[in-house]
């Protein structure tokens, strides 16, 4: 049984497969992709595991939750921040971190990519939100969901109540808001909002309501 097929077991694919456009993805990201991440992205389509894991994806509903999108280079330069100035202890060479998830409460989901140019081996690693420990999987993505979300691997960051419910996968579908000041933006995803706003030093609640101070911040910072 291959990841994949025992991921879809776990959480049954929300509808037909999608058709992307690899050769213009792995051009914008000048790097090739896992083959396990194409065939995710292609059977599950943006959304969100267990209501807490965002895995990016090339049609990512907002540019906060695309593979292509400003995120995974704005994470690394922090990354490279912290580890420069010794903020917080990182045990990867942060040009080898490649952010490829986010959840609700501000961790980070990295490929480690290295060696750069054989992504069928690289490892998963998940940062702590707001503290230094960091996680190590030993595996690529599929088989790192796989894991969790079946309880074999549990992830010190993630809350222990993640499983209480049987897991499930989520589609992401636009929400366009009908209300000032936001009526004219684009689709929103609260994840997104969270870790823009962790990352720029704003306390937000790790789940519930957004404070509309913070909202609206992250609104006046989206293009």
């Amino acid at each position: 049984m291959t990841d994949l097929t025992a991921l879809r077991q776990l959480c049954p694919v929300p509808g037909a497969p999608m058709n992307i456009e690899w050769d213009a993805v792995e051009t914008a990201l000048d790097m090739s992709l896992p083959s396990d991440y194409r065939q995710l992205a292609e059977q599950y389509g943006p959304g969100i595991f267990c209501g807490y894991i965002h895995i990016y994806h090339p049609h990512g509903v907002t540019a906060f939750v695309n593979l292509t999108g400003p995120m995974p280079a704005r994470i690394r330069a922090q990354l490279r921040k912290d580890f420069d100035h010794g903020t917080y202890p990182i045990p990867h060479n942060p040009d080898h971190l490649f952010a490829i998830g986010v959840t609700d409460n501000g961790e980070y989901i990295f490929w480690i990519t290295d060696p750069v140019d054989q992504p069928e081996r690289w490892r998963i690693a998940v940062n702590e939100a707001r503290g230094p420990r960091w996680y190590t999987f030993d595996g690529p993505l599929t088989e790192f969901l796989t894991s969790v979300l079946s309880g074999q691997t549990s992830v010190p960051q993630f809350p222990r109540g993640l499983l209480e419910e049987p897991p499930a996968f989520t589609p992401a579908h636009p929400a366009l808001r009908k209300t000032a000041p936001f009526s004219d933006q684009v689709p929103v995803d609260t994840a997104a909002i969270r870790a823009w706003a962790l990352a720029n030093g704003y306390n937000v609640p790790s789940r519930g309501r957004i404070p509309p101070e913070i909202r609206e911040a992250w609104e006046q910072a989206t293009p």
